[in-house]
């Protein structure tokens, strides 16, 4: 017994030793099938690694481009067609109010269409955000003007919506039995829809486009594609002296197990390098020529609406120039389109539709002239005649076509965008997932290049 138990020991760590002893000798330097080990697990190292990074860079310019699609650019567009669907309803309650009694028919419709698509638009919104996001009450106001996240935003248009159709209703049926108070509740609604509406549905676009920029900065970035091109090149390399170390030294040409490794890897870099090429001119042409000019087309169209509130109310009013005429010349002053102004911006943007661009300056400018020519008529005691220029007249027409080159405008940029945006994700559909199966076909190929040789030894 006592024999047995000192014997095991000593035998156990023979074995360990030899063991180790074994292992070294396979992977002497010192002997060819060391060394042709030595060299099948640094390949094979090396392709994981490769199958790693490339598959990591994929999955983030993939992940970024998907982001620019489906999160930032609707989040984005929504806020964008809030702030429009606002500006429009208030534009439209405002000059149908002109009319007095009965609004006719067409602004009552666009007006409805237009609460109706930006009450859609704030829900599409708010389930993109989510629920851990979007709020079920509205924040404190305090909060807001301090800059609340998209979810407060979104709770402050859900509550405040209901409210300035409320106070547009009770306008209206005022006004169709003439009683004067109509024109207060008016105001206060206009009121409302500027100082918390659109002021909510501003911070939204404003914080959305800027993720939206960033996703697609993410998307289009170089450093981390040109690290895993380099890191691509350099096992190509790598690869090509092991074969020519084959070659001199098992006098065998050509090693058809390194052939499909080196084939692979070239492949998965010229497929990364292209679909990354062809995706980053896609983003950058969908915000250079798309939501570039788009935003600029947008910004000058709110303004214009805004505008032609003003004027609206003014006429309203039938008190002569009054705040509202101050704020449409301060408007007139931001809209241009003079240097530095909102509708030079939109001529100098970067495939910017230029006949919309062209038509907008020039509409504009027709569109002042029926203007003077409206407060010509209503300072001078004719206002029935300003309200009929307002209603049907040459300002009617005038801001109608400006209008129309506006919303052109915005249309194209936004189809632009839309079209390019998609066709860069699109790039990267399978590339992950391709920077998988070429790396481990690398692998096997590696391993069965080198296991030829070495078979040769045994």
């Amino acid at each position: 017994m006592t024999s047995g138990i000192s014997v095991s020991p000593g035998l156990g760590t023979g074995a360990g030793t030899g063991r180790g002893a074994s292992w070294r000798s396979r992977v002497d330097p010192g002997t060819t099938p060391g060394r042709l080990r030595l060299v099948l697990i640094l390949l094979v190292l090396l392709s994981l690694a490769w199958g790693v990074l490339a598959t990591l860079t994929a999955y983030q310019h993939a992940s970024a481009a998907a982001d620019v699609v489906g999160i930032s650019e609707p989040l984005s567009l929504d806020a964008e067609q809030i702030y429009e669907n606002l500006s429009d309803a208030d534009d439209t309650a405002t000059h149908a109010f002109l009319s007095g009694g009965l609004e006719p028919a067409a602004s009552l419709q666009r007006y409805n269409a237009d609460i109706a698509s930006a009450a859609v638009r704030i829900e599409a919104a708010t389930a993109l955000v989510g629920g851990t996001a979007a709020r079920t009450q509205v924040p404190a106001r305090e909060a807001s003007a301090a800059g609340p996240a998209t979810g407060d935003d979104l709770a402050i248009l859900s509550a405040d919506l209901p409210v300035y159709t409320g106070e547009v209703q009770t306008a209206q049926a005022d006004n169709r039995i003439g009683l004067p108070l109509g024109a207060a509740y008016l105001r206060e609604a206009s009121a409302l829809l500027r100082g918390q509406l659109l002021t909510s549905a501003d911070d939204i676009y404003t914080r959305e486009n800027v993720l939206l920029t960033s996703a697609s900065a993410q998307a289009t970035g170089l450093p981390l594609m040109v690290v895993t091109v380099a890191v691509g090149l350099g096992l190509g390399y790598v690869l090509f002296r092991s074969w020519r170390w084959l070659a001199r030294n098992t006098h065998r040409v050509v090693n058809y197990g390194l052939l499909v490794a080196l084939v692979a890897g070239l492949a998965s870099i010229v497929w990364l390098g292209a679909a990354f090429v062809v995706a980053r001119a896609d983003l950058l042409h969908a915000q250079q020529y798309g939501s570039a000019p788009a935003e600029a087309f947008a910004r000058a169209d709110v303004v214009a609406l805004r505008m032609h509130a003003d004027e609206s109310l003014t006429l309203i009013d039938n008190s002569g120039d009054d705040g509202f005429q101050q704020d449409f010349v301060s408007g007139q002053k931001l809209l241009g389109p003079d240097p530095g102004t909102l509708l030079a911006a939109v001529q100098s943007s970067p495939g910017a539709a230029s006949g919309s661009a062209s038509a907008a300056a020039a509409d504009a400018q027709a569109w002042y002239r029926a203007h003077s020519l409206l407060r010509g008529l209503d300072d001078n005691g004719n206002h029935q005649a300003a309200v009929q220029s307002a209603l049907t007249g040459a300002a009617a027409s005038q801001f109608s076509l400006l209008s129309t080159a506006l919303g052109n405008g915005i249309t194209a940029g936004q189809t632009s965008f839309a079209a390019s945006a998609r066709s860069g994700r699109q790039a990267f559909t399978g590339l992950a997932a391709g920077m998988v199966v070429a790396s481990l076909v690398m692998v096997t190929g590696c391993v069965w290049g080198l296991n030829r040789r070495l078979a040769e030894y045994r």
